[in-house]
């Protein structure tokens, strides 16, 4: 790993602080280096435009929270650049390592002390009057809700072409493993351990109390159908996303690629489960 791409949250004078006290630290051991331009612009040097920082790195420092690091995800793509995770955030679930051990951790990762981990991905294709109309990718994942008033709609719901059910609820999360402890959690859904090969159906307030979250295998084709409601709205890993009409399809599924995410050895996911979390307590 000679090139060495930063993305930072913008905005954040700790973030800015924290890649200076790297850049230095990448300096001094000779790595090339490219930052996106707007935080490169607040350090009074020459940066990129985010979006090409991935294709000039072969790994990728996030500073900031688990929305930078989707962002960033996002950005990535289906190239397979690793990303670590420096937390500058409030939880910080998916973000590596901490500030105060930041220096001490980038070591054992410029080492090879570190792990690769497969996260899987979404894919969510939308599909008007027999024509795809959209495509996206998520990390985490992919929900279909209200975009003004709190108020339910319907939507036919198959999985590998069979019926399943008809849900009327506000709205319908489809969660990665990675995205278990997001939004789906907060709505009922289970905790998935991040590398199971699986996903999570989690109806959003559902007008009936047998309609529970389902995990279903990740080699399984999730189509939702919407068959009434205004104003229906696709939010991806709640960052991107559509509006939909009556009679859109959405088909979700695993993606063609993942997102590789660097982990320490002694990483304990229980213990950030417990302690980020309060699991158990």
């Amino acid at each position: 790993m000679k090139r060495v791409g930063i993305i930072a949250k913008r905005g954040v004078p700790e973030a800015l602080e924290a890649v200076r006290d790297v850049l230095q630290w990448l300096k001094e051991r000779k790595y090339a280096v490219t930052i996106d331009e707007k935080t490169a612009s607040s350090l009074g040097i020459k940066g990129s435009p985010a979006e090409k920082v991935p294709s000039k790195s072969d790994i990728i420092l996030v500073f900031g929270g688990d929305g930078t690091l989707l962002s960033a995800a996002r950005m990535v793509g289906d190239m397979g650049i690793p990303i670590l995770g420096i937390n500058l955030g409030t939880l910080g679930f998916i973000t590596e390592i901490s500030r105060n051990e930041m220096l001490m951790n980038l070591d054992k990762v410029f080492s090879g002390k570190y792990k690769l981990e497969e996260r899987i991905r979404l894919s969510a294709d939308v599909y008007r009057s027999g024509k795809k109309a959209a495509g996206y990718s998520a990390l985490n994942d992919v929900v279909l809700n209200k975009s003004a008033l709190s108020r339910m709609f319907q939507l036919d719901i198959h999985i590998n072409k069979k019926y399943v059910t008809t849900f009327k609820a506000d709205g319908l999360i489809v969660s990665t493993p990675t995205g278990s402890t997001a939004h789906s959690l907060s709505a009922g859904g289970p905790v998935l351990y991040p590398t199971v090969e699986s996903f999570v159906m989690t109806p959003i307030c559902p007008h009936t109390l047998t309609s529970r979250p389902l995990v279903l295998p990740d080699d399984f084709i999730l189509e939702a159908v919407i068959k009434s409601g205004d104003n229906v709205y696709m939010t991806l890993d709640g960052q991107v996303g559509s509006p939909l009409r009556a009679n859109d399809r959405i088909m979700i599924k695993k993606a063609r690629f993942t997102t590789n995410l660097v982990h320490l050895y002694d990483r304990d996911y229980f213990y950030i489960l417990r302690s980020k979390m309060k699991w158990g307590e």
